[in-house]
């Protein structure tokens, strides 16, 4: 089911299925994080909260999904997280101050909040790469910002990685009603609902491209 609907959206978005496939297992390992800022995990049991930028109340609701549930709730031809790829204001100061600052220079995050923003700023150096299209529909970003992660050497990364998981959220986490339909979606045996909040972002991202 998941690799015919990554093909619909790879047709629908014109965006390779490769990137497609990649997002959504970002996607994945994002919820994990929402779920976890809840401090309770799909198994009930209680663990130590990363926060993200949601509210308790949707947090609650992503944190009984099953596997399969979140899997389903990912599979997005958009990224559900965000590191302030709007301001490319700040991505050109970060990139243009490499080599001025280190790993100590950051402040301690939860490790799998690290292990995620690292990964998710080599996906976004690789999209970038790829045009400004893709990363601007994939992942929100400025075109300043695309022009500044192509400018980056890929070397610069983790330590990057280390000063900025302080800024990952959720995207659009100031639409809680989106946010709370996705969940709530994505734990009912509708895959039609689902697709339909799914392409909702979609609308999202196009309205915050024309701000």
């Amino acid at each position: 089911m998941q690799d015919a609907q990554g093909v619909g959206w790879s047709r629908e978005t014109h965006l390779s299925a490769e990137l497609l496939e990649s997002v959504r297992g970002l996607n994945n390992r994002f919820l994990d994080l929402a779920a976890a800022q809840s401090g309770r995990s799909s198994s009930g049991e209680w663990s130590e909260s990363i926060p993200v930028g949601l509210s308790a109340a949707v947090s609650a609701q992503i944190a009984p999904l099953s596997a399969a549930q979140k899997a389903a709730a990912a599979n997005c031809p958009y990224a559900l997280f965000d590191l302030r790829f709007r301001d490319d204001g700040h991505w050109r100061t970060r990139f243009g101050d490499a080599g001025r600052w280190s790993v100590a220079d950051s402040a301690p995050v939860h490790a799998d909040r690290l292990d995620f923003v690292r990964l998710a700023l080599f996906f976004a150096w690789h999209v970038a790469s790829a045009g400004k299209v893709a990363a601007q529909l994939l992942l929100g970003m400025h075109e300043g910002t695309v022009a500044a992660f192509r400018t980056a050497s890929i070397d610069c990364l983790p330590a990057l990685a280390a000063t900025e998981a302080v800024h990952l959220t959720a995207r659009w986490n100031d639409c809680p009603a989106y946010w709370g339909a996705l969940a709530d979606a994505a734990a009912r045996p509708n895959a039609a609902g689902l697709r339909k909040i799914q392409l909702y972002g979609l609308q999202l991202a196009a309205a915050a491209r024309l701000t």
